[in-house]
């Protein structure tokens, strides 16, 4: 037997002899897929005269699962949202400031409590379901005569899976004793550290890259979510309309915003009378802008779509603020209209 067999029939015997030792009817046989073939064993039966308590089963494993499959492709969890606008700023109106931020509440309360955490500072008083947190008495700068308490309000934003965040600031003084209940004034006692801790939350979340994480959520927060500040309702006897929990001062402002961002012409407004006039084209589909040969000829939207007269209204209410758009003429299309510019307003609130 010349050199060449015997080496092909030592490499033989090796192949042989570790299917014989790793293969499936080997000595020793992989042991990965095992967990495929596993059965369910029947419970074990403990005599009566003896205590069964630490065999109870915790995991209950309902029949047509009792058998074990391969993990295979496995789909990764989606986002709570995928809609960003903005990210974190503040509003202001008048001597009034707020955060606005594109997450929803249950997302923002744990990262407001990591806030006041960071900072070391106790939080005396917590109610994730309304939104509300107070800390306990704070030393500011060298103030020695003085102790300082604040008031986080987290509430829904205009729009679902948004948040607004409100900042209260209350003193007294450190010679006075420490009041058992505080009594917090509709606005803070001193402006300028409200504006302070407002600017410094502010950073804080726009900092966190886990804000729109859903292991950072609140479920005791997250009841906060049920209802925006801003929603498209009926009234009583059917018809359409905006309806704003806001402040009358906040709802104009916003309305006049709104209107101006998605390039609505105001011809006329008065706030005391509390009436926009404007003018309205529709919603312009982008099939439904002009062609190319078109824009060589001078063709244009207003070609496309007849302008036509509409009044938005703002109405006041103990507690809303309801908007209502109404054609100046009657058409065909005053119906459709007026439930499109009432879109417009609201998809462009910010």
């Amino acid at each position: 037997m010349n050199t060449r067999n015997l080496l092909v029939l030592a490499g033989l015997t090796v192949l042989n002899s570790c299917n014989y030792m790793l293969g499936d009817e080997g000595l020793f046989p992989n042991p990965d897929d095992d967990y495929l073939d596993a059965r369910t064993a029947p419970q074990m039966e403990i005599p009566n005269q003896l205590d069964s308590y630490t065999l109870d089963q915790l995991y209950v494993i309902p029949e047509r699962f009792s058998s074990l499959t391969a993990l295979e492709d496995v789909p990764m969890p989606k986002p709570i949202e995928t809609r960003r606008r903005e990210g974190v700023i503040i509003q202001s109106l008048s001597d009034s400031r707020w955060i606005v931020i594109d997450a929803t509440p249950g997302q923002v309360w744990p990262l407001v409590r990591d806030y006041w955490t960071e900072l070391r500072i106790v939080l005396d008083f917590e109610d994730p379901s309304n939104g509300v947190m107070e800390t306990s008495w704070v030393e500011v700068g060298s103030d020695d005569e003085k102790r300082h308490k604040y008031q986080i309000k987290i509430e829904p934003g205009l729009h679902s899976g948004f948040s607004e965040i409100y900042v209260l600031h209350y003193e007294n003084l450190n010679a006075d004793p420490v009041p058992a209940a505080v009594s917090w004034p509709d606005e803070s006692n001193s402006p300028d550290l409200e504006r302070q801790i407002l600017t410094s939350v502010s950073q804080y979340l726009a900092d966190r890259n886990d804000v729109y994480q859903a292991s950072s959520a609140s479920l005791l927060a997250g009841s906060i979510e049920a209802e925006s500040k801003a929603n498209l309702i009926e009234d009583d006897s059917g018809e359409p309309m905006l309806e704003l929990k806001v402040d009358y001062n906040r709802a104009w402002v916003q309305v006049r915003q709104a209107l101006e961002s998605a390039e609505i012409t105001i011809v006329n407004s008065d706030r005391d009378q509390s009436f926009f006039n404007v003018q309205f084209a529709g919603i312009i589909d982008e099939d439904d802008e002009p062609s190319l040969i078109g824009r060589w000829f001078g063709s244009s939207d207003e070609e496309i779509a007849e302008v036509k007269d509409f009044s938005v209204r703002l109405e006041q209410t103990e507690s809303v603020i309801n908007v209502v758009t109404e054609a100046l003429e009657i058409s065909d299309e005053s119906i459709q209209l007026t439930e499109e510019l009432l879109q417009v307003i609201n998809d462009n609130l910010s």
